[in-house]
């Protein structure tokens, strides 16, 4: 950065910057919470950590974190647990006692529900990326739940996992490429175009949420079965009826029972 600055100063080069985008990242605390130096004796030694757990590991982890330009502090724990989900990831796909790929792995075209959360982890994990915000850690949550939901499939798909293995690559790039080549993968993942989603298969589902006041039924309304504990409550004390019923009351608590009623007590 300092030589490109001295030659745009010198009138060699036409802009000041040599990045389309400058972003400065937070400070990262020991354990102890106080920042990491030689003399406080809390510094992490990387080489320490890539040797136990691996370089996917501790770019997972760092960028897990939390936002990128906030100050967090390191844990060991957390470290573990990235190293946990990524032995996560290679089970989904390997046998562990064969070490080939798993038998329930199908070249079959996927169904209907795995594609709509297939193209809505691309369209999160792409928009995360391109954001100038760089939301690594969004991502990540992101890919966990994707995880969690493969696990519950007796039948995996050979395209949707070769799929996630593309989004994984930026953030764990020698495993994923690894498990690239055990799904047949052509050449090196590097070179391979990165997923796009379908703008339609992206939608969430719509449900039928019962809103009640003390537990007697006063309103419902269609809503989106990805909605928030928040949208939710929003939605029941927007309600014409539910407004009646608890206009000029206290509302003790608002109880929310995820994609099926929001129950607000009053006395």
């Amino acid at each position: 950065r300092f030589w490109h600055k001295l030659l745009f100063d010198l009138g060699y080069l036409s802009t000041s910057e040599p990045f389309q985008t400058l972003f400065n990242q937070g400070m990262i605390l020991g354990e102890d919470g106080v920042k990491m130096s030689k003399s406080r004796g809390n510094v992490i030694n990387p080489d320490d950590v890539i040797e136990k757990f691996g370089a996917d590991s501790m770019r997972l982890f760092e960028m897990f974190m939390g936002p990128l330009e906030a100050t967090k502090p390191w844990s060991t724990e957390g470290l573990a647990g990235m190293n946990r989900f990524l032995n996560r990831v290679w089970r989904l796909v390997v046998d562990e006692f064969s070490d080939e790929l798993k038998s329930n792995i199908s070249d079959a075209p996927p169904p209907l529900e795995i594609m709509k959360l297939l193209h809505r982890t691309i369209k999160m994990i792409t928009e995360d990326i391109e954001d100038g915000d760089m939301k690594f850690n969004t991502s990540i949550a992101q890919m966990m739940i994707f995880v969690n939901e493969l696990y519950k499939e007796k039948i995996l798909y050979k395209s949707v996992l070769k799929d996630f293995v593309l989004l994984l690559s930026p953030f764990a790039p020698h495993i994923a490429e690894e498990l690239w080549q055990r799904l047949g993968g052509e050449d090196t993942l590097a070179y391979h175009p990165w997923p796009i989603y379908k703008e339609e298969l992206t939608k969430a589902d719509k449900i039928t949420i019962v809103f009640s006041v003390n537990g007697k039924v006063r309103g419902k309304k269609e809503m989106y079965s990805n909605s928030t504990d928040k949208d939710l409550q929003q939605a029941a004390l927007n309600d014409e009826n539910i407004i009646k019923h608890i206009q000029g009351k206290q509302i003790i608590k608002i109880i929310v029972v995820k994609n099926k009623m929001v129950n607000i007590v009053i006395k």
